[in-house]
C-alpha cells in the first residue's frame, strides 16, 4: 500500500477523492488526511492563482512528512462579478470556510443581473507532489449559473447556488455520485490518476 496525504481538515473533501478512486479502480493506495499525520506550517493560501496555492500546499505537506500529496485549491468564479470571488472564494465575505455568509454576499452582489448573465464556474487546481521531486499541477472546471436563491443539502460551498449546465438541479441536489462524475474537482482529481496509479 503507498500512504498518500491529501493535504486538507475537510473530511468531506477526502471522502470525494476516496469515492474516485475507488469508483476509477485505483487500488494500492491509502488515503490519508492533514487530521492523520503530525501538525506542521503551512504556507497560507495567498498566491493570485488556484494552481499556485494548490503547488504551495502540496509542496508543505511532502516536504514535512516526506508522503506524496495531494492538494487542491478550489472555488467559483462569477462571469458578472469579473471571475470573482476566485481564489477568495473562501473567504469572500470576510471570515474563512463562512459558507453561508459567503453564498449569502453572491447572491446580494448578483442580485440585479439578468439571467441570461448569470454565468459562473466552479475551478478546482489540483497539485501531486512526491518527495522526489516529481510535480504535476492539473485544473478542472464545471460550467453552469448562478440560481438566485439556495437549494438542495449535498455538498458545501457554493454548491446551493450553482446550476451546472444541462441540469435543473443546482449541485447541491445531486446525489454525491452524479457531482464526482462531473465536478470541476472530480475532473481535476481524475486528471491525477495516471500519476497517483505510478506510484
Amino acid at each position: 500500500m503507498t500512504r498518500v496525504l491529501l493535504a486538507t481538515r475537510n473530511a468531506k473533501k477526502l471522502r470525494e477523492l476516496r469515492r474516485i478512486l475507488d469508483a476509477e479502480g485505483v487500488s494500492g493506495i491509502e488515503l490519508d488526511g492533514l487530521a492523520d499525520v503530525e501538525e506542521f506550517d503551512e504556507t497560507p493560501e495567498t498566491a493570485a492563482t488556484f494552481e499556485e496555492n494548490a503547488l504551495a500546499k502540496a509542496r508543505d505537506a511532502a516536504a514535512a512528512t516526506g508522503l506524496p500529496s495531494i492538494a487542491d485549491d478550489s472555488g467559483i468564479s462569477v462571469d458578472a462579478l469579473n471571475g470573482m470571488p476566485g481564489v477568495l472564494s473562501a473567504r469572500w465575505a470576510g471570515r474563512h470556510g463562512d459558507d453561508q455568509a459567503n453564498l449569502e454576499l453572491v447572491l446580494a452582489q448578483t442580485a440585479d443581473v439578468p439571467d441570461e448573465r448569470r454565468g459562473a464556474a466552479f475551478v478546482c487546481a489540483a497539485a501531486l507532489v512526491v518527495p522526489d521531486g516529481q510535480e504535476q499541477v492539473v485544473r478542472g472546471e464545471w460550467r453552469g449559473e448562478l440560481t438566485r436563491k439556495a437549494s438542495g443539502t449535498n455538498g458545501f460551498g457554493y454548491d446551493p447556488i450553482f446550476r451546472p449546465e444541462g441540469e435543473t438541479r443546482t449541485s447541491a441536489e445531486l446525489d454525491p455520485a452524479e457531482k464526482d462524475e462531473s465536478s470541476h474537482r472530480g475532473r481535476a482529481l481524475r486528471l491525477l490518476l495516471p500519476y497517483l496509479r505510478e506510484l
